[in-house]
């Protein structure tokens, strides 16, 4: 089994920022790269080599889908699991983010104390594949 330790987390507001670093880093023990825009995960991508991305989807300048297009152009970041966050959870467009590439869906409000196990589970579904 192939154990989950590094997440990229992309997201403008900094105060989901904060309480998924504390969820991630705090309770859960992962290594984290907090991102304040898809630009920003971008650039620091390939260089911190996530094992998941944690991904917002509505953003200023470049939303989640293109964030996550723009990863996939990279040849590390074809196959990285990306878990789109989101309070806009309609079964379409929960199906539009899965159809562009993502493996799951969060919805926001998230349960801070869960949220680990929840992306270690994706994680390892993921790859089962």
């Amino acid at each position: 089994m192939v154990e989950l330790t590094r997440i990229m987390h992309v997201e403008d507001d900094e105060s989901i920022r904060m309480i998924t670093e504390m969820a991630l880093v705090d309770v859960a023990g992962f290594e984290l790269l907090s991102c304040d825009s898809g630009q920003s995960a971008l650039e620091q991508a390939e260089a911190f080599a996530p094992e998941l991305v944690l991904l917002d989807v509505m953003m200023p300048k470049m939303d989640g889908l293109q964030t996550l297009a723009e990863l996939r152009k990279l040849p590390s970041f074809a196959l990285t699991p990306v878990v789109f966050m989101t309070a806009k959870i309609q079964q379409s467009e929960k199906q539009q983010y899965l159809d562009a590439g993502a493996t799951a869906v969060v919805e926001k409000p998230f349960e801070p104390m869960e949220l680990g196990n929840i992306l270690r589970a994706l994680y390892q579904q993921a790859k089962k594949v």
